[in-house]
């Protein structure tokens, strides 16, 4: 940090991680190292004990040696309208957390604004998750053998779910991190598509499961952020696009679904789509 800003080791996280990201990627390296050790040891082990302790259990003592570390990519950060009780646009899904545009947060995530959607709004947006459920009837499943389900021969095997999924996670973690740049993001959306088409195939030719449901909502994910960044020509809050650095007063408005699709329903597969969702985010990590 010593050239990347006035500061230095005390810029804005988000300068800090950019940065770093950009040493990882022009030097091939998996990791940098954090150095703390010219500080006293008791005051390390006063002020961090939980991470002093958590080093030490991986055999790193951070009183007298540097840490390999690396920048964590949130799951999805802002982007969802909500009420404050975490209500949302469509009928049955409420969210909580950093996935709610609830303006409390920018390029710099801090504990303050996350405690108050973590505890608050994860609260109110329970209850009234809650008071939905009671009062909805679910559909039976949906029978799978007709026609549709079994002109489709995508492979049941499950090791090609937990396959998909690592990939999946892969792609996001070195295309859409922290620092973007238009070839990455096409060439990601590329790959994400054929994974999706493939989950795609196999959602609709087996029987509905925890794994494949969700294997299907984080491809959707991941193509709707994708294809986001790859609309916003320029950079703002946690999107940095590296071609295009500063800000764009034009795309200063909201991407909003159309209300009129606040009473949609689909009468295709009713126990597949009309299910109650309660998007709970408070880690920062990549898609996972």
């Amino acid at each position: 940090m010593e050239t990347a800003h006035e500061l230095k080791d005390l810029a804005p996280r988000d300068v800090v991680a950019r940065v770093i990201d950009k040493e990882l990627k022009s030097g091939g390296e998996e990791f940098v190292y954090l150095d703390v050790s010219h500080l006293d040891p008791t005051f390390i082990k006063s002020r961090f004990p939980n991470i002093h302790a958590q080093c030490l259990a991986y055999g790193f003592d951070i009183t007298s040696k540097p840490i390999p570390v690396v920048p964590a990519a949130h799951y999805s950060c802002g982007g969802v309208m909500s009420s404050v009780t975490g209500e949302t646009s469509l009928l049955a899904s409420y969210v909580a957390g950093e996935v709610a545009m609830s303006g409390m947060h920018g390029a710099n995530r801090l504990a303050s604004n996350s405690l108050l959607e973590a505890v608050v709004m994860a609260s109110q947006a329970a209850e009234k998750s809650v008071v939905y459920l009671n009062g909805v009837q679910f559909p039976e499943s949906v029978p799978i053998d007709t026609p549709f389900y079994s002109s489709l021969s995508y492979p049941r095997d499950k090791i090609l779910i937990a396959h998909d999924r690592r990939q999946l996670r892969r792609v996001m973690s070195d295309f859409i991190g922290i620092v973007r740049t238009e070839d990455r993001l096409a060439l990601a959306l590329e790959k994400v598509l054929k994974i999706r088409n493939a989950v795609e195939q196999y959602y609709f030719a087996t029987p509905a499961t925890y794994s494949i449901v969700e294997l299907r909502n984080l491809a959707t994910v991941a193509e709707l952020i994708i294809r986001s960044a790859l609309w916003r020509k320029e950079s703002r809050g946690l999107h940095y696009l590296d071609d295009r650095p500063g800000t764009n007063d034009a795309y200063k408005q909201y991407t909003i679904i159309p209300d009129n699709l606040r009473k949609a329903r689909t009468n295709d597969h009713p126990s597949r789509t009309h299910a109650m969702i309660l998007i709970l985010d408070f880690g920062s990590h990549t898609l996972s």
